[in-house]
């Protein structure tokens, strides 16, 4: 008990550190030195990704208390995305303005206020690997986005996408299949 109770307050000193530091650390392609401290902060510290010399991790990625997250090797996720709590293989990109959640409200009661009825937690999105999320994309809780699979920019994913496919809109529906998986 007392060591569960250390290794939480150490969990969250070091979240602490990741919000008001790590996550601050410049961007830029020239100088790979706060990508490197950040990519070795998430993966070696907080432990929601495997540490991979080609990973990308750039700053202002939020991440919740990271308990609900797990992310592959040689992943690129790129500024401002927001992640709830997911499951992302393997060689995923994520675009800018990302967000992918994993809980959402119920409605079904209109007497009761939708604030106080319950809550649907820890539904990670898992995303397969070698998947592209476009900027802008929105993800719900509970989704599967298959292997290969491309999300166009601005699109509302509802439902599970089909590996090698590509989808877009609001919300996100079936374009095409990329080459070679037609």
């Amino acid at each position: 008990l007392i060591y569960t109770l250390g290794f939480l307050k150490m969990h969250k000193l070091f979240l602490i550190l990741y919000y008001t530091f790590i996550q601050w650390l410049p961007n830029t392609k020239f100088v790979l030195l706060p990508n490197r401290i950040r990519v070795f902060y998430v993966s070696k510290v907080l432990g929601i990704m495997i540490h991979s010399r080609n990973s990308i991790f750039e700053n202002r990625v939020y991440i919740s208390d990271g308990s609900n997250i797990s992310i592959g090797k040689n992943c690129h996720i790129n500024e401002h995305v927001f992640i709830q709590g997911a499951i992302i293989g393997d060689n995923v990109m994520i675009a800018p303005n990302a967000t992918i959640l994993n809980d959402s409200h119920t409605f079904e009661h209109s007497e009761i206020p939708m604030i106080m009825q319950p809550k649907i937690e820890n539904d990670n999105p898992v995303i397969e690997d070698d998947v592209w999320i476009g900027r802008n994309v929105v993800i719900l809780n509970g989704i599967k986005i298959g292997r290969g699979a491309i999300v166009g920019a601005g699109a509302i994913v509802t439902r599970d996408v089909k590996p090698y496919s590509i989808v877009g809109g609001v919300p996100a529906k079936y374009l095409k299949m990329r080459p070679g998986h037609e």
